[in-house]
């Protein structure tokens, strides 16, 4: 479980992918892998027509980067390749040929917040709250940002980003267009995450890859962006200032 865990169910043309770490479903860089070869994979099952993110657990969607991962990162190698890991994951979502349905149960910082964002729809509790917190320790949301800012807008990244501390309620991002819905309770979260994508597993599976597409346009670059992101990221995570702040996570 030090890396975490993840699973794919698949029924009825419906592919549910659950991710799982103990330490508030954060990203290790294999963990990161292991979900960017699974969107891989889905896009290329026949057998699938749509596509559920969720995490285990009630209380956080996804704490982001894995803090032990980016305490260990010592060289600029080292620490473009673990940021290259949300890279690729975002890439893989945007390339994927299936929509993709984010159930978002809990809260979502850094990283989480960009696999939200590059999810095609997203469903949340009023638990969803979110929050940019990289500023913080040195860094910068650099990778994530063209997804969030895609989704919501520059002019509430800007809000995210630079309010570092400030948590976002589920409403807030509902209004933003992170959140197409937002719900009491789990329990109607998951009804509704499991009817939409029942209908959705019906529909006309040309329709759907078609309509992924125009949803994606205008982002063949991302590949290369993405991957310049990740260098920023990279070169700031050797920075005193993060080393610092890093430590009082130990």
């Amino acid at each position: 479980m030090s890396n975490g865990s993840l699973y794919t169910n698949i029924q009825n043309n419906i592919a549910t992918i659950e991710f799982s770490h103990p330490a508030s479903n954060s990203f290790p860089s294999e963990l990161l892998h292991r979900l960017t070869s699974e969107f891989n994979t889905l896009s290329d099952n026949e057998q699938v027509q749509v596509i559920i993110l969720k995490s285990e657990g009630e209380k956080t969607f996804c704490a982001g980067a894995s803090f032990n991962e980016l305490i260990s990162i010592s060289t600029f190698e080292e620490g473009t390749q673990f940021f290259s890991g949300f890279a690729n994951v975002i890439n893989a979502m945007r390339n994927c040929t299936k929509l993709i349905i984010g159930r978002v149960q809990g809260k979502a910082v850094g990283g989480g917040v960009g696999l939200i964002s590059a999810c095609d729809y997203c469903l949340a509790t009023e638990q969803a709250s979110v929050k940019l917190s990289e500023l913080t320790i040195g860094i910068g949301p650099f990778v994530i940002e063209p997804a969030v800012t895609r989704k919501i807008g520059m002019a509430a990244f800007s809000e995210l980003a630079i309010d570092a501390t400030t948590w976002k309620n589920a409403y807030w991002a509902k209004e933003k267009g992170l959140f197409a819905h937002v719900f009491e309770t789990i329990k109607e979260l998951d009804l509704e995450v499991d009817y939409l994508a029942q209908k959705l597993a019906k529909y006309n599976p040309s329709a759907l890859k078609s309509l992924k597409k125009i949803l994606w346009e205008n982002t063949e670059n991302w590949n290369q962006l993405l991957e310049e992101r990740a260098r920023i990221s990279g070169e700031l995570v050797l920075s005193e200032f993060t080393k610092n702040a890093l430590q009082k996570f130990k």
